[in-house]
């Protein structure tokens, strides 16, 4: 969606909650809240209990990793393709990383217990939710090698992409201190990878500000990390997946 386009969120705005069926979906709505997602708001602590699953609309979560000195690095992010809070229905009740909001904005909760027991009647949402995870588990792989074998020019290509793959606007509010954590690296590789970006014309950055200019050159300059990721959630959750289940 350009930016200036009025964004309305609505459950269909998630695309898991849009790719259910009309019953599936009917029967989730009552149970699904509204609530506002500001940048920085932790939706859960490694190792604590999950209360809620959150279905973003548009707002982008990270799932970080936090060592014990204090830094952190990003493993996945989250927006309206999917949903936070997989180690519910997966049985593992806690997670070592955290998820916190990248991008501001809104999405839908439900209590924990609540979703559980849709998933575990089995069905169109179950199997939905399992897709989603191992599109999820994809990402997350892909981001380590990403991380170990990849130049921060294009690791940040890649994260630009897939932020964006999750927006309903071309920019991104995001400084680059922010940027450089949950990519794991100095900040000053962020700001030097980003001035060639905003060099060559393929991003405008300013004041905390992103725009991508140009996604098409952006999508030439990234590694292949981006595509692999792009292609198994395409090949996992397309538009009207399980609308035959």
């Amino acid at each position: 969606m350009a930016t200036g386009t009025a964004f309305v969120s609505t459950p269909r705005s998630n695309r898991l909650l849009a790719a259910l069926p009309p019953k599936d979906y009917d029967g989730l709505l009552p149970l699904l809240k509204p609530v506002s997602l500001p940048l920085g708001m932790a939706l859960y602590e490694s190792g604590g209990l999950q209360g809620y699953v959150y279905f973003p609309t548009s707002s982008i979560v990270s799932l970080l990793y936090v060592l014990e000195d204090g830094s952190s690095a990003e493993i996945a992010v989250t927006g309206c393709e999917g949903l936070v809070g997989i180690a519910l229905f997966m049985g593992g009740e806690t997670t070592p990383s955290r998820a916190v909001v990248q991008s501001a904005g809104q999405g839908y909760r439900i209590r924990a217990a609540a979703l559980k027991t849709k998933f575990e009647a089995g069905g169109a949402l179950q199997l939905l939710l399992l897709r989603f995870t191992q599109a999820l588990i994809t990402q997350m792989t892909q981001t380590a090698v990403c991380n170990r074998h990849h130049a921060v020019d294009q690791q940040l290509c890649r994260w630009l992409l897939l932020s964006l793959d999750r927006l309903p606007a071309n920019d991104l509010v995001m400084t680059q201190e922010l940027i450089a954590n949950m990519l794991g690296v100095r900040r000053e590789g962020v700001t030097e990878a980003a001035g060639k970006l905003q060099a060559d014309g393929l991003i405008e950055y300013s004041r905390g500000r992103i725009t991508v200019l140009d996604r098409a050159r952006l999508e030439a300059r990234v590694c292949e990390c981006y595509a692999v990721v792009k292609k198994e959630y395409d090949r996992l959750l397309p538009q009207g997946v399980l609308e035959s289940v």
